[in-house]
Order: C-alpha cells, then structure tokens, then sequence
C-alpha cells in the first residue's frame, strides 16, 4: 500500500508543470521578451557587455536624468560691495569752529539708515547724490570725503555698510536655521553659510545641496561638495541654498530583497550597485541570465545608426553567470526612474516541486507500517 503511494505521488509530481504553475514572485525573462522579435513590440532589446558598455555610456540621456551641474570657484576680493538697497551709515568729523555740518559744540554729525537708491546713490548734504554702487566700503568712504574737501576741507569721513537684499543670501532648508544672512565678504563660501545656519540636518537621506543664481540652478551632493574644496564656491549677493534630499530613484522588483522604489544613495549608481540596494538577489528564485533593466527615452534621443536607442522603450539585459557580464553591470550607469528586474529562474518552479516531493515522501516514510 505504501509503494502504491509513493507511486502515486510521483506521478501526481510528473504533471504538476503541465497541469498548473507553481507560484511565483517575478516574470521569466520570456514571458517579459516574447514579442521582442514581432515589428509592433514598441521596444527593442539591447544585451549589455564589456564590448558595448562604453558607447551605451555615451547614448542621449533621458529627460531629467537627474545628472548634476555645478557653478564654478570664482574667487573674488575680501571686501563686499556696496549693492542698491544696502543701508549706509555714516559719521562725518569737523573740527572747524564754523562748521557748515555739525552745530554748536558738537564735532560730528551722525546720518543713519542712508539707503542706497536704485541709481546707485546716497544723499548726503552739500554733496547732494553721491554714487557709491560698487565701491567697497572703504571706496566709499575715500570718495565721499574727497567730494567733501573743497566744502569741508578738514573733515573726516567714517562709514559702515549693512548688507541689504543683494547683498545677502538665503539658505532656505535642511539646516537648523534657516534664513537671510547678510555676505560680510565677496569670498563668504557655501559651506561657511551652511555652518552658520548650524549645518544639515543629520536626518536627511543623501542631502543635495542645491544653488539658485542669476535665474539658473546648481546642485551637488553634499558629500561631494564636503570632500572636494575646489566646489566651495563663494556666494554672491541675491543666491538662494537649499538643502535637499536626493529624490532620484528607481524601481526594484522580481526575485529580489525589495520590489519598492529605491532611492539613489550617491550620484552615479551602475547596474551591479543597484542590485545590492535592492537587497540582492534571491538565491533559489532569481535567475542570473535574466536581469533586466528598462528605461524610456525621449523621442528626440531615438537614433538608427547605434550612437543611441533605437526605441523610445529600451531593455537592457544582463548575463551575470559570465565576467564578461559581471564587468558590464559594473560598468552600466542606472538613471532615475529605470525599472530593475531580476527575473525568475525557470527552475524555480522545478525547485518547488521536488520541494512538494520531499515533503510528501517524508511524511509517507514515517507513516505506520512503512
């Protein structure tokens, strides 16, 4: 009776692959490639190895791929320059006993809050306007007792800027203290303003710092910008910062640790990095063969002569049994919004059943009278 079962069993074992599909996790790679060959596929498919790897690198990027810019270190004087909208404080010295600016005993006459016009002026006393947009302060200084001589031939000219908007900044997030900070110098870099807004916030994943100038925008991971001095670009009146986490990613499923979006960790993620932030992939599930990464591009980057895609829907697959592939994959950079698939390996579902087997043959081997 027992042989009978075991009999039975096996055979039952034998049709299970025709009869029924074992559960699964993730597509074979033919069920995703199968009508590749048909003219109406709607995309092509493009094997990724050493041979190739270079010029695929050199293929249109897809539209805001994500790939950052940043300003150059132009060092400028340590002095600031006086801006429009700057606030000017002077204090003018007269020892004449007949001063036309101080009155009675006074030596001095204060003026406060003298704000720099839209022309570039201040107005000061007997000198009517006075232009002074884009002196330093001690330029200014210089200048306006100079224009004062011939009226006031001893006075003595004190001056102090306060910085109005264009000569200010604004670090605008993911710091501790966010907000205006005026530029004592014209060397006053990006990293000194993020100190004083007390640095990044320790919580967020990957920061980007990210730099609006001028109706144009930079960005760089901040660890890049922390590693490299010659990124620390002085800032410039009117520059807004902001801190930000990296919002770039891509999508993980198949026989893998994560079927989830995954977000960048660093600035450039080749195809091989993307599986180990994907948590890897399954052991007994995944096939090697069949790793897959998909992509669309723009219409306007599709070419027919090989130096781009030839559709505006592209797989790329990858053979990680061989070195050959394994260097590709190392090579092969991921951008924002790919799609990363390990497919199952089509014994996965012979695994199971010799799993289904196992089990049952060890429950009839412990069975009475076996």
């Amino acid at each position: 009776m027992t042989h009978f079962l075991k009999l039975s069993v096996l055979a039952l074992a034998l049709a299970l692959p025709t009869a029924c599909t074992s559960p699964r996790g993730a597509a074979l790679t033919s069920e995703i490639l199968r009508e590749q060959d048909k003219p109406d596929a709607g995309y092509a498919v493009m094997p990724v190895t050493r041979a190739n790897v270079s010029a695929l690198q050199k293929w249109p990027g897809v539209a805001g791929n994500g790939t950052y810019h940043w300003i150059g270190n132009n060092r400028g004087p340590d002095s600031p320059v006086i801006r429009t909208g700057d606030q000017i404080d002077l204090v003018i010295w007269d020892n004449q006993e007949n001063s036309l600016l101080a009155s009675g005993n006074e030596k001095s006459v204060n003026m406060k809050g003298l704000q720099v016009s839209t022309s570039g002026t201040i107005f000061v006393p007997y000198l009517d306007e006075v232009q002074i947009r884009g002196m330093t302060p001690d330029q200014a200084r210089r200048h306006i007792q100079e224009s004062l001589a011939p009226i006031v031939p001893q006075a003595q000219v004190q001056l102090a800027l306060s910085a109005g908007k264009q000569n200010s900044v604004d670090l605008v997030s993911g710091v501790e203290t966010p907000g205006t900070y005026p530029l004592p110098d014209r060397n006053y870099s990006i990293l000194s303003l993020i100190a004083q807004g007390g640095g990044i916030n320790k919580s967020m994943r990957n920061p980007l710092v990210r730099l609006q100038r001028n109706g144009g925008s930079y960005a760089i991971p901040a660890s890049a910008l922390f590693e490299d001095p010659r990124k620390n670009v002085p800032l410039r009146g009117n520059d807004k910062v902001i801190v930000e986490e990296d919002d770039r990613y891509f999508t993980a499923l198949g026989a893998t640790g994560k079927e989830e979006l995954v977000y960048f960790t660093k600035e450039n993620v080749t195809a091989l990095e993307s599986l180990s932030m994907m948590g890897g992939l399954s052991e007994y599930r995944a096939n090697l063969k069949g790793v897959l990464v998909l992509r669309e591009y723009p219409a306007e980057a599709v070419r027919y002569n090989g130096s781009g895609p030839a559709s505006e829907r592209m797989v790329f697959t990858f053979d990680l049994t061989s070195a050959d592939g394994l260097f590709a994959a190392r090579k092969f950079p991921i951008q924002p919004e790919d799609t990363v698939i390990a497919t199952e390996s089509p014994l996965s579902a012979t695994r199971t059943i010799l799993g289904l087997i196992g089990t049952v043959f060890g429950v009839v081997n412990v069975a009475p009278g076996g």
